[in-house]
């Protein structure tokens, strides 16, 4: 057997499976490039965290899991990441699986929530707390000089929608030392998350001008020109008239 044909791609735990004699599994919720994320409870506390284990493949020398333990603890101090717990080693199929555990954040994908809205978006008004939340977010982590690197519906999760929207993000999937450049790209994705979250291109023309004179059409050089930094995105939200 070649050792391609050893590669890991899937756990598949199962509901009920207890791991390292300590975590219960309580079901799978999400897959991907390097890793899988299950739910699991702690038996000695109750505490349910998410679990996320890393392909041994896409994680060698540890590289994967120390980038993200080491970037969440940086991070600690900004509400919108989820927290970083500790990490584990569990053996699997004859290999070592390292793990990450963290807290587990109630809620769904801004990209799932989207799909149940009347017509599939957001109300403008909406999207603009969507956004502002967003930007607020994000501007905890610029502050300190990191930044995300990978925004997009699927990667936040809106945790309650009422008088405002409560949101965390998952996945960061740049390796480089932060640049100006990572901060920018961060700014038009948000942008364009908030594009999204109102239609799109179906219905970008029929949008007020205050909606419009965030969009820009998308570009980047306007977008980058009229907000330089997260911190003025989050400063012409809060001075918009209606």
């Amino acid at each position: 057997m070649t050792r391609k044909n050893n590669r890991i791609t899937s756990f598949k735990f199962k509901e009920g499976d207890v791991l390292v004699g300590k975590y219960k599994v309580l079901q799978k919720v999400g897959s991907g490039w390097e890793a899988e994320v299950y739910l699991v409870r702690e038996m000695g506390t109750g505490i349910e965290r998410a679990a996320k284990f890393f392909f041994p493949h896409r994680n060698k020398k540890n590289h994967n899991l120390k980038f993200y333990a080491r970037k969440l603890h940086k991070l600690r101090n900004c509400p919108i990441l989820i927290q970083y717990h500790t990490q584990e080693i569990l053996e699997y199929k004859g290999q070592n699986i390292s793990f990450l555990l963290s807290q587990f954040v109630e809620g769904e994908l801004l990209s799932d929530f989207l799909k149940y809205q009347p017509s599939r978006r957001l109300r403008p008004f909406e999207a603009l707390h969507l956004l502002y939340a967003l930007a607020r977010g994000i501007e905890d982590i610029h502050r300190v000089g990191e930044y995300h690197g990978d925004l997009h519906s699927a990667n936040v999760i809106i945790q309650r929608h009422g008088l405002e929207f409560d949101l965390k993000l998952v996945d960061f999937f740049q390796w480089k030392t932060p640049k100006p450049e990572n901060r920018q790209d961060d700014i038009c994705n948000m942008i364009y998350i908030f594009y999204e979250a109102l239609g799109g291109q179906a219905w970008y023309s029929k949008q007020p001008d205050e909606v419009k004179a965030i969009c820009l059409g998308l570009k980047r050089t306007l977008i980058l020109k009229k907000f330089r930094t997260t911190t003025k995105l989050k400063s012409y939200i809060e001075g918009l008239e209606w």
